[in-house]
């Protein structure tokens, strides 16, 4: 049983412990969590994948990317925005996602909704609840990683208040911990001081 602090990976490097249950994990965790995403699509690809994973576990949701991707049209934006009943049928019937209507239903209205914006609002809007990172100390155990911050607070509030739905402040600091506005590897993890 871990005490929540960094542990040895398949190559002996130390990772975050919940890094460590699945090969899956080793490699989202290695190359893709932490690291700054920009780009409206690919940040609402995340934030879709994100409201998805609300009460599940991110292997769920990490297994079926795929299939998401292919579901959602690679989350274009502007391609899921023009979904209709008919496609949010066929989806509800997609043994390749998570078939949860409300989710579903958010999925495309946030699309509907994002169209609207200009390009790069989202990103920006997005990076501009990124905390400060010389004012958070690199977390030593996972019990100093957060669940919720004053920032994902804000965050959470700014999107739902712009008519994001399924963006709950846990919902945003899971979004802000997967696209790099926070670094919460811990301390010794081998990915905290990759580039």
């Amino acid at each position: 049983m871990s005490d929540g602090t960094a542990l040895p990976g398949p190559d002996g490097a130390l990772r975050c412990p919940w890094a460590l249950s699945t090969d899956d994990y080793v490699a989202y965790h290695d190359e893709e969590w932490g690291r700054p995403v920009h780009g409206d699509d690919a940040l609402y690809e995340r934030l879709c994948l994100e409201a998805f994973q609300s009460g599940l576990s991110w292997i769920t949701i990490l297994r079926r990317r795929e299939g998401f991707r292919s579901a959602f049209a690679d989350f274009k934006i502007a391609s899921v925005a023009l979904f209709t009943e008919a496609d949010q049928e066929r989806l509800l019937a997609d043994p390749g996602i998570i078939r949860n209507r409300a989710k579903i239903e958010a999925t495309v209205a946030n699309a509907r909704e994002l169209s609207t914006w200009t390009s790069g609002e989202l990103d920006e809007l997005i990076w501009s609840h990124a905390p400060d990172p010389t004012t958070r100390p690199a977390p030593r155990t996972l019990a100093d990683v957060p669940a919720v911050t004053p920032e994902s607070t804000a965050l959470s509030k700014a999107l739902k208040k712009r008519g994001i739905r399924f963006v709950g402040p846990t919902t945003a600091y899971a979004l802000m911990q997967a696209c790099g506005l926070v670094d919460d590897h811990l301390e010794t993890c081998v990915a905290r001081s990759a580039p």
